[in-house]
């Protein structure tokens, strides 16, 4: 099945329907990934992280399952650019930008569909999905009233990501090179695509996860965008004994207690 995005981009999705349930979760993928998510244990997906230690698969299908067995309708699709989803801006990637408009789609489909359109709505925003829905919140704010909650594992800043990319290719001080290629090509700086001032319009209760020690971004830059969500109906919890990104990306597959209680909670 497919839905428009706000801008008209097609999105391919999956609908799980659950019969009897009037509880839906719209998931959002991480940059590079698609719905199901990420074969980076297999070439040429393997180099994307591979720098950090995230050489392995990424499988979000039990995400679905655990959902799926605790009640839930699930809405999962591929952002523009990504998986069978079209091409938009030139298939240029934004970190979120371009991403909201795939967000907001997602929730105006919901509303078009009339198994749906009454449902109470959570929404579980991963990395790239995350920053999209922060900013969606922020430019279409109207499409997120009767939404009750959302969780968030592994927002990002590419200010950190490109800092700890560039030290572990030893290029530190190519930083501002790095700053000005990214913007040659999709016009944006990147502290443009962080998410940090955005998180300041997410108004529903928010559970952020991240891995403390992530090769590939750093602490304070979670901690700076956890702080910024105005509601106090918030958690963060930090993953320990790990550098690797893809570990927080498998958290919930692999704990899903605290995702289906946080949904639970706000959205029965």
């Amino acid at each position: 099945m497919t839905f428009p995005s706000l801008d008209g981009v097609p999105l391919d999705a999956w609908f799980i329907p659950y019969k009897g349930s009037d509880k839906i979760v719209v998931c959002n993928h991480p940059i590079w990934f698609n719905r199901y998510g990420l074969a980076s244990h297999l070439e040429p997906w393997k180099q994307i992280g591979g720098a950090g230690g995230n050489d392995f698969e990424v499988n979000f299908m039990p995400d679905y399952k655990h959902l799926h067995d605790a009640g839930y309708n699930v809405l999962t699709y591929d952002l523009r650019n990504f998986g069978h989803s079209g091409i938009g801006n030139g298939g240029l990637g934004s970190n979120g930008i371009f991403e909201s408009r795939d967000v907001v789609g997602s929730l105006r489909y919901v509303k078009s569909r009339e198994d749906t359109r009454n449902m109470t709505v959570g929404l579980f925003s991963r990395c790239c999905g995350g920053n999209a829905t922060y900013i969606a919140m922020t430019n279409h704010p109207e499409y997120f009233r009767d939404v009750r909650c959302m969780v968030n594992p592994q927002p990002v800043s590419l200010r950190p990501f490109y800092e700890r990319i560039t030290e572990i290719l030893g290029i530190e001080d190519q930083f501002d090179a790095v700053d000005r290629e990214i913007q040659l090509i999709t016009s944006f700086r990147i502290d443009d695509m962080s998410p940090v001032e955005h998180a300041k319009n997410c108004h529903v209760p928010t559970f952020v996860a991240q891995v403390h020690d992530d090769a590939l971004t750093k602490p304070g830059d979670v901690q700076t965008i956890f702080d910024n969500i105005p509601t106090e109906e918030k958690k963060l919890h930090w993953i320990h004994g790990t550098t690797r990104r893809w570990d927080g990306y498998l958290f919930f597959p692999n704990n899903p207690d605290p995702l289906i209680e946080w949904f639970d909670k706000y959205m029965n």
